[in-house]
């Protein structure tokens, strides 16, 4: 019998996952969730945050992103245009962003005191959004279905030679684990995808994609030089700064043809 339920846990997470093709060129697995599901997620999700936090009211602010958000998403592909991107401000000073799946994105306060103008918020922004055309949730959902279906296996093994506290022990121990050894540099990687993804889409909407590098320094130095606690687990910012400045000259191109092209946004 364990024999049978250990073949048949190989075989739901084989099964679950594919291997694709991230908009960087990069291979990762997702699977297990269908899009309908994660722009569910994603809409609840947004909900309760919406409940929980306090939404500002500033009409200026609102549409102000929403300007931002609407140049972007313009310039996406044909599946991610066709959704209703809803907007949020959250009044709450720490300068943070976020995007999900279904089109949803929120942004804090905070950040209008780092993004000094509509093209350093572009940056950031873009950057969120990347994660979702990058299926960044996806890949995280699968890599935790993942995780928890190595921990059974593993505590099954366990459970079968040592006992049940044996297995309690593999459970409890493995968990820590994964976090650390598995998520996190995955993480990093997906952070640094974003940034590559978010600096080109805005340079395709007529923002100047030199000025995420001007973002992020005015991130450090508003942390005193120091990354902020909530981008632990993002790259050393130094280093996110020179691969932005490297990268802006490659996308000048990119920007200037967008501003030929009218794609001039005034977002204010």
């Amino acid at each position: 019998m364990k024999s049978l339920l250990l073949a048949l846990l190989i075989t739901v997470l084989v099964g679950a996952c594919a291997t694709t093709t991230s908009p960087t060129g990069r291979r990762q697995m997702v699977g297990g969730v269908s899009q309908a599901q994660l722009d569910q997620m994603g809409a609840q999700a947004f909900a309760e945050t919406k409940q929980k936090q306090k939404v500002g009211t500033d009409g200026r602010q609102n549409a102000y992103v929403q300007c931002v958000v609407d140049a972007l998403v313009a310039q996406l592909p044909q599946q991610y245009r066709g959704v209703r991107w809803e907007t949020a401000v959250f009044v709450d000073k720490e300068p943070n962003a976020f995007a999900l799946p279904g089109g949803k994105v929120g942004v804090n306060t905070g950040i209008f005191t780092v993004a000094k103008n509509q093209d350093q918020l572009a940056a950031v922004i873009g950057h969120e959004i990347g994660h979702v055309i990058a299926r960044h949730h996806e890949e995280r959902i699968t890599r935790q279905m993942g995780a928890q279906t190595g921990l059974a296996i593993a505590g099954m093994i366990a459970g079968a030679y040592g006992g049940e506290g044996a297995a309690s022990t593999v459970n409890q121990l493995g968990g820590s684990a994964a976090q650390t050894a598995f998520l996190l540099p995955g993480s990093r990687t997906q952070e640094t995808e974003a940034d590559d993804i978010g600096q080109r889409l805005m340079a395709d909407a007529g923002f100047n994609p030199a000025q995420a590098v001007d973002l992020w320094q005015n991130m450090m130095a508003a942390s005193g030089g120091r990354s902020p606690q909530w981008l632990s687990t993002h790259p050393d910012p130094a280093n996110r700064i020179r691969e932005l400045q490297h990268a802006a000259p490659s996308l000048a191109p990119a920007y200037q043809q967008a501003q030929a092209a009218g794609r001039r946004p005034k977002c204010g």
